[in-house]
């Protein structure tokens, strides 16, 4: 019996070594390694800093040149005189009835400094020279009729003239204009007054105010979205000025702007070939009316008040227009009388007969 024990116990004692001895030298599994994410980063957008420095009173848009006098010059618009020159860098483009149903622009530069060539630069007429002088500005201009020539003298116009003033050369930088010598053959030669923004600034008289005086107030207000809220639908612009001209306005989503088409065509500035474009759009209703001489010479009221429309944005809205005196600028308002605001960009301002029939689509 007690052998059996004894044999039993030795058993045991074999069988707990050999469990032992077969689990040395085999380490012990490694726990994996918990996969921890950094916290996510909190997304700071920095706020950008408020533009405070000097503005372009004609666009809205940042300039060092804010209180100069800008510079209107007048723009030939007959299609054989076509294209135009340096128009596309104007702030403010006029476009306004002429003799015979044409038209002529006004373009008005805030500065110059960087427009190549600018025309073919055309004669005046009266009401061009009030539009100018809205904006303190130096006119610019080959010829007039001869009540716009009486107007300059009487009104005391700070203003360049290439026909009957010393500001017409005879070679390209010789002098404020030239007659270019492509344009003389290609368009003909009453088509062929040409100036630079170089040339403008290098023959301006020495005496010459060139900035505004204390006080001056151009009148229009910008914002960086000036679609005007319930405006009704004005994603194509017509603007009938006479039988011979039509000015088409369509609004382009990509650009934010209303690219310009005339008899036909892109109205296109021959300096880069570029459709012109204007981010607003503005019609003056006003009388327009026959002088009666024989050369069909128009009087258009530019002077006084009336109604007209504003396109920003592909929406349009009825404004108003007012002018106090042919000193002082064209000042627009809605029709509840708040003070208009564009966009901040270019501005073409069509000024057409009261009864054109101006549509929007």
């Amino acid at each position: 019996m007690r052998g059996s024990v004894l044999s039993a116990l030795c058993l045991t004692a074999l069988l707990c070594l050999t469990a032992c001895g077969a689990g040395e030298g085999e380490p012990s599994p490694t726990p994996a390694p918990v996969q921890t994410s950094p916290p996510p980063m909190a997304t700071v957008t920095p706020t950008p800093t408020p533009y405070n420095g000097p503005v372009n009173p004609l666009s809205g848009m940042p300039a060092e040149t804010a209180a100069r006098r800008p510079v209107a010059v007048m723009l030939n618009n007959l299609e054989q005189a076509l294209p135009q020159l340096g128009q596309s860098q104007a702030d403010i483009i006029y476009e306004v009835v002429a003799e015979g149903g044409i038209t002529r622009m006004l373009g008005v530069f805030q500065s110059v400094e960087d427009v190549g060539m600018i025309g073919s630069v055309r004669s005046a007429r009266p009401y061009y020279i009030e539009l100018a002088l809205g904006h303190d500005a130096l006119f610019i201009h080959a010829g007039g009729s001869e009540q716009a020539y009486s107007d300059l003298r009487s009104w005391n116009v700070d203003h360049f003239d290439a026909v009957r003033g010393p500001y017409l050369g005879k070679n390209p930088e010789s002098n404020m204009m030239w007659r270019d010598a492509d344009r003389r053959k290609e368009n003909g030669y009453e088509h062929s007054v040409v100036a630079t923004g170089a040339s403008i600034l290098a023959n301006l008289p020495e005496s010459l105010r060139l900035e505004h005086e204390e006080g001056y107030d151009a009148g229009l207000t910008f914002t960086d979205d000036g679609t005007p809220a319930g405006g009704s639908q004005a994603s194509v612009v017509t603007v009938p000025f006479s039988n011979y001209k039509t000015g088409i306005f369509v609004y382009d989503e990509d650009q934010k702007a209303y690219l310009v088409e005339e008899y036909g065509s892109p109205y296109v500035d021959g300096n880069t070939g570029a459709q012109v474009a204007v981010t607003n759009v503005i019609v003056v209703q006003t009388r327009c009316r026959y002088t009666g001489d024989s050369l069909g010479h128009m009087d258009v009221d530019v002077v006084g008040e009336g109604d007209g429309w504003f396109a920003c944005g592909g929406r349009a809205v009825p404004i108003r227009w007012s002018k106090p005196d042919r000193e002082s600028p064209l000042i627009y308002t809605t029709k509840d009388g708040a003070p208009l605001v564009l966009g901040r960009g270019h501005t073409y301002v069509n000024v057409v007969p009261l009864d054109a029939a101006v549509t929007m689509e």
